[in-house]
């Protein structure tokens, strides 16, 4: 290796990733690996970084991202975090394993993907492959239990058949032997959510075989959380897979008391010896597609069967009373994010409830959420404000989460989480709220979710790992995206080096 590939970042505090109290120090870069760090000989004539006053740590990982189909679209809001990696493929959504007849899987998918009519991969290894020359993030890929049953079974709902069953399993295998870093499954969005105990028992066995993770959007975040959390620790428990709960949270004010309860089955789950995590983002709302509010079985057969069961005055009925039912947070806390067609672009931003009252229907926001599902044939995304400050603070302090963003692009008004979730968890998580120590903080978006997920190399500083660095200021990083204005860009990220090589920031270099 000569000096040209060779470059010091120079007078920073390195915090490592490992929740290690920061040491201040140098940092020497050589090729796409850290060489040397803290306290060492500086070689002369190499370029050099001054990064007095900032903050050195790994490479932030996005745990979980939606972010498939843009990671290869060179798109910013990431690298501008800070950062590097992201694990995609969450829950039971994946670019993979594309049917002959690649619309059902876009179909399937594209409400939270976000991609063009035409997409899709044949296989994990593949997928990867197109991934190799994004030039901001390393990708790391889980399989999306979704993406497998419309590969096997296209949009059909209930229990596979014995041939079908045979083929996710051998699949699944296949997969995971190829590059995927594991499994997760979407219970909550159809066809995944018809998916009995013994299927997901069958697959978590995989998991567990091939040492992935298996991570889950689980049944129900709201009245049955308590026992959707049950049902993924009794699958933990029987297969020995690695689980990972995403997205942990209590849905609405009137289970805001279950996350306690959830949260306790998860400890004396791990104290059990159940390799069990969760992860959690730092924002009270959440985001997804408004047919996760409707009876998951209206879906059956998807978006075009769906609209069929509505045109049926009977049906429609059926299906207004049990998305009442089953609604915890209310219309009124359910904002309108994203729609396709132009005729409702007004709408942004408004909730189900303030738009029911305009269009005169305030009795039945629930016929205003239908109405719209039909005018825009399904592709509605929506932000629904979910959880308590309390129990934020519960699940973002928690040692057993990490920090994600969860974000997912839309051709309208996304979640400011999209563009803001790490500097957010910096600044106003940590800095101003002081929820967490900024050792606790990064260790939570470093070295955890590249443990969680089994990526090498990566996540701490430390020498002979790749030279994924993020730099910035812990006195100024924060994100002024609000839900109303998400798509503003962080503040204080100063410099970020992927494999050694700078891809965000104009650091001054000077030859020592």
């Amino acid at each position: 290796m000569t000096k040209a590939d060779q470059i010091v970042l120079s007078g920073g505090l390195l915090v490592d990733g490992t929740g290690a109290p920061p040491t201040a120090g140098d940092l020497l870069i050589g090729g796409d690996r850290i060489l040397e760090m803290g306290h060492f000989a500086k070689p002369s004539q190499v370029p050099t970084i001054d990064c007095s006053g900032l903050i050195l740590a790994p490479g932030f990982i996005d745990g979980h991202s939606h972010s498939d189909l843009q990671v290869l679209e060179n798109r910013p809001e990431k690298i501008a975090q800070g950062v590097t990696t992201e694990v995609v493929g969450n829950c039971g959504f994946s670019a993979y394993p594309a049917p002959p007849n690649k619309d059902a899987l876009v179909s399937f998918a594209n409400g939270i993907l976000g991609g063009s009519d035409s997409w899709g991969w044949d296989s994990a290894k593949e997928y990867l492959s197109a991934t190799r020359s994004a030039p901001f993030v390393n990708v790391f890929s889980l399989v999306g239990h979704g993406s497998l049953r419309i590969w096997a079974a296209g949009s059909r709902q209930g229990p596979l058949s014995e041939r079908e069953m045979d083929a996710v399993v051998q699949r699944l295998a296949e997969e995971l032997q190829s590059g995927a870093c594991g499994f997760s499954t979407g219970l909550m969005y159809a066809p995944g959510s018809a998916a009995p105990r013994e299927e997901l028992e069958s697959l978590c066995t995989v998991v567990a075989r091939h040492n992935s993770t298996y991570a889950t959007h689980i049944r129900d975040y709201s009245d049955h959380l308590v026992e959707a959390v049950d049902e993924q620790l009794a699958l933990a428990r029987k297969t020995g897979c690695r689980l990972q709960i995403s997205h942990f949270q209590a849905v609405g004010s009137r289970n805001w008391p279950l996350q306690q309860v959830a949260l306790e089955k998860i400890e004396r789950a791990r104290e059990e010896g159940i390799d069990v995590f969760f992860d959690c983002y730092p924002y009270t709302s959440g985001s997804t597609v408004l047919t996760q509010l409707l009876p998951q079985w209206a879906l059956d057969g998807g978006i075009d069967e769906m609209l069929k069961r509505l045109a049926d005055p009977e049906i429609r009925s059926k299906v207004a009373a049990q998305a009442e039912a089953g609604l915890a947070q209310g219309w009124h806390n359910i904002f309108i994010a994203s729609v396709s067609s132009s005729e409702n672009n007004a709408l942004l931003g408004k909730s189900i409830a303030e738009i029911g009252a305009i269009r005169g229907e305030s009795e039945s926001p629930v016929e205003t959420a239908i109405a719209l599902l039909i005018e825009e044939r399904g592709r509605v995304n929506i932000l629904e404000l979910n959880q308590s400050e309390a129990n934020l603070r519960q699940t973002v302090s928690h040692p057993l989460s990490n920090i994600i963003s969860d974000g997912f692009y839309v051709q309208g008004r996304p979640h400011p989480r999209l563009y803001g979730t790490f500097p957010r968890l910096l600044g106003e998580i940590c800095r101003t709220r002081s929820w967490l120590t900024l050792p606790e903080a990064i260790h939570k978006i470093t070295d955890l979710p590249a443990q969680r997920f089994r990526i090498p190399k990566r996540g701490r500083l430390t020498p002979g790992y790749f030279a994924d660095i993020t730099v910035f200021d812990a006195s100024s990083i924060n994100s002024p995206a609000t839900y109303s204005n998400p798509k503003l860009a962080p503040v204080g990220i100063r410099h970020v080096f992927r494999g050694g090589r700078l891809v965000f920031g104009d650091a001054e270099v000077w030859a020592q």
